[in-house]
């Protein structure tokens, strides 16, 4: 098993940035992919970025240049760095982590990109 921690979230302005973790505990030697999605009300779930053990990245083309993923393994932690926030950005982020046999999710952190 294994558990997944987000922080991060909250209010920011247009143009504005936040930084989401996620924390990884539990059996993480089996991970061979974490990342990010996000649902907006209404909307689907969509993939935002995703990392893998190898340090290659994929991004959704909606945040391209605006956010980057990244990780520590050294405390087992994903980032996600938003720059240059839109409200169309307004969701709640979920962190992910995938190993052979299953995907796990967070709990969910609020972002909102509002004046």
């Amino acid at each position: 098993q294994v558990q997944l921690v987000e922080s991060g979230g909250g209010l920011v302005q247009p143009g504005g940035s936040l930084r989401l973790s996620c924390a990884a505990s539990g059996s993480i030697f089996r991970i061979h992919a974490m990342g990010w999605y996000r649902q907006a009300p209404g909307k689907q779930r969509e993939l935002v970025a995703s990392i893998d053990n190898r340090g290659g990245t994929n991004y959704a083309d909606s945040v391209k240049g605006r956010f980057t993923i990244s990780e520590d393994n050294a405390k087992n932690t994903v980032y996600l760095q938003m720059n240059s926030l839109k409200p169309e950005d307004t969701a709640v982020y979920y962190c992910t982590a995938e190993d052979p046999r299953e995907d796990y999710w967070g709990q969910g952190t609020q972002v909102t990109v509002s004046s």
